[in-house]
């Protein structure tokens, strides 16, 4: 005769072996689509951030139709006169660099309201901010929002929590580049200039997403170029005019970067885009994204040389800041990485990308 358990005996529980079987069970299903999850949380972040590239491609070409088919970047020039929302006093901008650090500043003021004390945003005029902020133009043509999770990749932890906490730098818990100092751990990036309060200021508005240097300077003559000692700063010498490029001034507008990850941060290690094997999401002057290998492009050439007919490939070894990812080969690598599709033979007229196929004009 078959028995029924009472309910004191369904509410006794598992035994001790039973909990030991349902443990092992939930490990080992763990075991099994724990990777799949990793990689699955890694696919959604990449085609997010593919998603922010093409958002910021769409809202490009909106600005381009509202601005003379100008390539968003700033528009403040060398010689025009600006006003400091601080103080009210107006300057005449004496260089286009200055402009530039000046109208970022106007466009962090409108959009933040830290004018005055402690927080008060100062003007990084000491850098050239063209390659990691000309978005903040593009924000303030939208409505102003400088800190959307659109300008950051995802997989940025870093940049999204600046975003979130634009006044960590100020504490002891700040983790923005050079925010306590220079390192002193050999390998880092040691270019003067990283712990300036402008600098450090900064970091919370940049964007995972570059911008091309020629999206902001001519092709040809007077340029910023790139250095041997550091991937993140360049050289430019007196009559560099910046600005005002056009897209009817792409020649391949499928076959050409505009923007890209500065890191493949869906790959381990978050190599960074120079690596033949980085597959960093890139946003093309046509507005599709490529995620082709970086290896599979063109190779890169810096305009100190083709400006004088040489064509020597460039290539420098990647030195991090104090936050970011360090080489795969660990702090100090020495590997020489070509820079592909960041300084393209002939600029805007060049080609990264042979495929998919090139189109002429927009």
């Amino acid at each position: 005769m078959k028995t029924r358990r009472t309910a004191k005996q369904w509410s006794s529980g598992f035994s001790l072996i039973e909990l030991t079987a349902v443990i092992a069970v939930a490990a080992s299903v763990v075991a099994v689509l724990g990777p799949g999850l990793s990689q699955m949380r890694s696919q959604m972040r990449g085609v997010t951030s593919e998603g922010n590239l093409s958002t910021i491609g769409q809202a490009g070409a909106m600005y381009a139709v509202d601005n003379d088919d100008r390539i968003f970047t700033f528009t403040w020039r060398a010689g025009g006169t600006y006003i400091n929302l601080k103080n009210g006093k107006a300057s005449v901008a004496s260089s286009d660099t200055v402009a530039a650090a000046w109208q970022a500043r106007n466009i962090l003021h409108r959009a933040t309201g830290r004018l005055t004390g402690s927080g008060a945003i100062l003007s990084p005029q000491s850098r050239l901010i063209y390659r990691r902020y000309s978005h903040l133009v593009l924000a303030d043509y939208m409505g102003g929002n400088v800190s959307d999770p659109m300008w950051a990749d995802p997989a940025d932890a870093n940049q999204l929590h600046w975003q979130l906490n634009p006044l960590e730098y100020t504490g002891p818990e700040n983790s923005f580049p050079y925010g306590m100092g220079m390192p002193a751990q050999a390998g880092y990036d040691t270019v003067p200039g990283w712990d300036g309060s402008p600098i450090v200021q900064l970091w919370p508005f940049a964007s995972s997403y570059q911008i091309v240097p020629h999206a902001w300077q001519q092709d040809f003559g007077a340029q910023y170029v790139p250095i041997a000692d550091t991937p993140h700063l360049f050289m430019g010498g007196p009559g560099v005019q910046l600005g005002n490029r056009r897209f009817n001034e792409v020649r391949f507008p499928s076959a050409k970067v505009h923007m890209f990850e500065e890191f493949d941060r869906e790959q381990a290690g978050s190599p960074y885009f120079a690596y033949d094997h980085a597959q960093s999401a890139k946003l093309m002057f046509d507005g599709s994204i490529n995620t082709m290998m970086s290896g599979q492009s063109f190779s890169s050439v810096s305009p100190a040389d083709y400006n004088i007919g040489n064509k020597s490939v460039w290539e420098q070894n990647y030195v991090p800041l104090d936050t970011f990812p360090v080489p795969l080969g660990g702090l100090g690598e020495q590997t020489l990485l070509n820079q592909r599709f960041r300084w393209t033979l002939g600029g805007l007229q060049g080609i990264n990308y042979p495929q998919p196929l090139m189109r002429v004009g927009r």
